[in-house]
């Protein structure tokens, strides 16, 4: 079975993280840490996936690109 690679972003929360798929609105998930998030959005990707495939819609391509990139600005 062919794979779909699709960049996943994940933020630090309260006490938590969060992630979302920019080409997948509403593909989101929490979790307790990072790696725990990261199974909870590979779930949720696979639950949309399943979902587009079942309405007979075609599956987004992914487009968006990741890199780790610091940007380093004065304090104010």
């Amino acid at each position: 079975m062919a794979k779909i690679k699709y960049s996943v972003v994940i933020e630090a929360a309260d006490g938590n993280y969060s992630a979302y798929v920019p080409e997948l609105p509403g593909c989101v998930a929490v979790g307790d840490t990072v790696e725990e998030t990261l199974a909870q959005i590979k779930e949720a990707i696979e639950f949309h996936l399943e979902e587009f495939v079942r309405d007979g819609l075609p599956i987004p391509k992914p487009a968006s690109q990741t890199r780790e990139v610091i940007v380093e600005v004065p304090a104010a």
